[in-house]
C-alpha cells in the first residue's frame, strides 16, 4: 500500500464557471484509520451537477466545501483497512469519500458492494443517488398514472433516464428534452422515449414550447424538472390541471452562483410562475435526496429486477485520471456528458 495519497481540493470560490484555479491537486500521507472507520482505495469518482453548488458560501441545505478542503463526491473502490466488523479488506465499499485516490469513512456510513450482482460503477449511477433521485421524484411526487404524458428535461443524464424508463413502464407518454440530436437519439432508441427535443435547436422558450406541443398534444400531466432556464419557460403554460413537478435541480442556473440567486432575469417571472401553478393547481414539489435513503430499499426491489432483466438501460462516461476531474465536472455542468459522468482514479 502507498503511503501517500492525492486529493482535489478546493482553493477559491468561483465567481461563474468554475475555472482551473479553483481546484488544487495536493499529495499527502494517507491518514491512520480510528475505531470503527474504514480506508478506501477509490477506483471511480462520481461528479454531480450538485457540486456547484457545494463550491459556493451561499446557505442551503448542506455546509459548503471550505477552502482547502476536499471536493465533494460518492466513491466506490476497495477496503485496504478496516477497524468495522462490517468491512474487510479486499471488500467494495461505496461512501462519500471526495475527488482523492483514498478515502477515510465511517463504517456505519458506507454500504458494502458485491461486483458479481452488478458493476461497481452502478453505485455511482443507476443503482445509485441519481437513479433512486429519478425514481424517488417521479413514484412519490409525480404519481404517475397510466396514459398520462411526462417530460424530463436532461433526459439522457442518469436522473433523467431513469425518470423516463421506469415511466414508460408504468405506461405512460415520455417525452424528453436534451442537448443535442446525439443525445435526443440515445434517449429515444437506448431509453426508449416516445420523442425527445433538442432545446440547442430553438433560440426562444416559445420557439421550444411550440416544438413540445407537437410532441404532447394532450398537454403535460408530469415535468420532471431538474433544469430550469429555457425549458421550465417552455414547459409551465403546458400544464394540465392538477400536473405535478417533482424538483430536484436547476442546472441552467447553477453557474450563476449563490444555487442561482445570482441569475438574470429570466422571461418566466416569479408572477407569471405563480400564476401558472395557481390557475392549473399544480403540485410542486422540491425535495433533496439525502432526506429520503429510507425509501431506498424500495426502490432497490422495484429497480433492482427490472435491471436484471435488462428493461434499464444506462450509460456512463469515464474520465481517465484524478487529475483531469476538473475538466470532466466542467463538461458536466455544461451538458457535455452523454451519461453518467465518473472518474475513473485507477
Amino acid at each position: 500500500m502507498s503511503e501517500q495519497m492525492q486529493r482535489i481540493v478546493l482553493a477559491s470560490r468561483p465567481v461563474g464557471e468554475p475555472t482551473d484555479e479553483n481546484f488544487t491537486l495536493e499529495t499527502l500521507d494517507i491518514p491512520e484509520i480510528g475505531d470503527g472507520e474504514v480506508l478506501v482505495r477509490n477506483h471511480y469518482v462520481s461528479l454531480d451537477p450538485y457540486m456547484r453548488g457545494r463550491m459556493d458560501d451561499a446557505k442551503s441545505y448542506a455546509a459548503p466545501v471550505p477552502i482547502g478542503g476536499t471536493m465533494e463526491g460518492g466513491t466506490v473502490g476497495e477496503v485496504i483497512a478496516s477497524n468495522h466488523p462490517g468491512f474487510a479488506p479486499g471488500d467494495f465499499a461505496f461512501g462519500m469519500l471526495g475527488w482523492a485516490t483514498h478515502g477515510v469513512g465511517k463504517g456505519a456510513e458506507m454500504r458494502k458492494l458485491d461486483p458479481k450482482l452488478a458493476p461497481i460503477t452502478t453505485a455511482l449511477g443507476v443503482l445509485g443517488m441519481p437513479g433512486f433521485t429519478g425514481w424517488f421524484g417521479l413514484i412519490e411526487y409525480g404519481k404517475p398514472k397510466e396514459g398520462e404524458t411526462l417530460v424530463v428535461a436532461a433526459a439522457t443524464g442518469p436522473v433523467g433516464s431513469m425518470v423516463g424508463q421506469v415511466a414508460k413502464a408504468r405506461g405512460l407518454r415520455v417525452v424528453g428534452v436534451a442537448g443535442g440530436p446525439e443525445k435526443c437519439k440515445m434517449a429515444v432508441e437506448t431509453y426508449g422515449f416516445d420523442a425527445c427535443i433538442d432545446h440547442y435547436a430553438f433560440e426562444t422558450a416559445s420557439e421550444l414550447r411550440a416544438a413540445l406541443k407537437a410532441e404532447c398534444p394532450k398537454g403535460i400531466d408530469i415535468y420532471f424538472e431538474n433544469v430550469g432556464g429555457k425549458v421550465l419557460d417552455a414547459v409551465l403554460p403546458m400544464m394540465n390541471p392538477h400536473g405535478r413537478i417533482p424538483l430536484c435541480g436547476m442546472i441552467a442556473w447553477y453557474n450563476a452562483g449563490a444555487l442561482g440567486a445570482e441569475a438574470s432575469a429570466e422571461a418566466l417571472t416569479g408572477p407569471r410562475m405563480w400564476r401558472s401553478i395557481l390557475v392549473n393547481f399544480l403540485s410542486v414539489n422540491g425535495f433533496i435526496i439525502s432526506n429520503h435513503f429510507d425509501s431506498y430499499p424500495d426502490f432497490l426491489r422495484d429497480v433492482g429486477p427490472m435491471m436484471a432483466q435488462g428493461k434499464i438501460a444506462f450509460v456512463e462516461d469515464v474520465a481517465e485520471g484524478l487529475e483531469n476531474a476538473p475538466e470532466a465536472f466542467r463538461g458536466l455542468l455544461k451538458g457535455r456528458n452523454k451519461g453518467k459522468q465518473l472518474v475513473k482514479v485507477i
